[in-house]
């Protein structure tokens, strides 16, 4: 395994990162991930990882209204992980409450609320990394800043960062940071894969300026970068989220999609490793966050590591892209 630091820190990452939205009670009564694996089944994945050297571990509240943020908080003390050598990162934003007054959001009163419920829910008395889901957009930032810099004070949360966000709302926020002389983002989490490209206009550069660590979520997009285009799934045959991030890009997705299957094939690699070798290349990328719901999937993942992609390779997998509307940042 590989490690680097964490943007302008001085802590250290695996290359990649487990995402832990894999993990959850299964069925769509207990959240929008229905295929998300029980403890049983997350525990060789996970096994996997720690014995493969990752030591980065991404969650969040909402993840199958809180169990993921349960079973990942449970393996970690079951395999017995030095808790100063691992990363164990959340998020706060999105409903935990649907339809319930202050049910979610990034206001003071819920972020004070959700680090404590997280943590109970962890079994830990501190996330490394804490992350605003998305933005709120009826919350100040000056209040969503203070709040995150008082968790951090508090000794709650290491460092705090950003999730899929617009280039001049995370700018400002980070002025107003230094304003105040509150904590800054030290990292962002945005959708990034070779289905879709848009932070390479303006998100990337600004992150690259300011030196944060950028882990993008969807690395494979929701697997069309790791399967010949239409190839049917258990995860994909009961995913309603998928649909609703990419059905709408399909047509000029699928030409993505099948020059990766073609290139992947003439270098005798899967989809998944040639996908993930083409993020490692971009200098700016610190730790993809890999979904994974079954032990190969680590195995493929961590084999990426050891791929080195021609200048050709690259101009041919990025040759089919189509510019997107940017999407997800509200």
């Amino acid at each position: 395994m590989q490690y680097v630091k964490f943007g302008n820190t001085g802590m250290d990452v695996s290359r990649l990162c487990l995402g832990c939205m894999s993990f959850g009670k299964p069925g769509n009564e207990n959240g929008v991930f229905p295929w998300a694996r029980d403890y049983d089944d997350a525990k060789p994945i996970f096994q996997k990882a720690v014995e493969l050297g990752i030591n980065y571990f991404d969650t969040a509240n909402v993840y199958q209204m809180g169990s993921s943020e349960e079973i990942t908080g449970r393996l970690i003390r079951d395999f017995g992980l030095n808790r100063d050598e691992i990363v164990v990162a959340t998020k706060v934003h999105f409903d935990m409450r649907p339809g319930r007054p202050n049910g979610g959001g990034s206001s003071r009163k819920n972020i004070m609320a959700e680090i404590d419920h997280s943590l109970k829910r962890l079994g830990m008395d501190y996330v490394d990394l804490y992350q605003i889901h998305r933005l709120d957009a009826n919350t100040p930032m000056e209040e969503i800043l203070e709040a995150l810099h008082d968790v951090v004070k508090s000794g709650k949360a290491r460092y705090i960062g950003a999730s899929t966000i617009f280039a001049w709302q995370l700018e400002r926020m980070q002025q107003l940071a230094e304003r105040n002389g509150w904590t800054k983002f030290v990292s962002l989490q945005p959708q990034y894969n070779l289905i879709y490209r848009e932070e390479e206009r303006e998100i990337l550069p600004l992150c690259r300026d300011r030196k944060m660590a950028v882990v993008p979520w969807s690395p494979l997009a929701g697997g069309r970068c790791a399967h010949p285009w239409g190839t049917k799934t258990a995860r994909n045959a009961i995913d309603g989220v998928s649909p609703m991030v990419w059905d709408s890009t399909n047509d000029i997705d699928k030409p993505v999609v099948d020059t990766l299957e073609k290139v992947a094939a003439e270098h005798g690699r899967s989809m998944a490793q040639e996908a993930l070798a083409w993020m490692l290349s971009k200098p700016e990328i610190t730790a993809p966050i890999v979904g994974c719901t079954s032990v190969k999937h680590v195995e493929e993942a961590v084999a990426a590591l050891d791929v080195t992609l021609s200048p050709e390779e690259i101009v041919a997998l990025e040759a089919p892209y189509k510019p997107h509307v940017k999407t997800g940042a509200f």
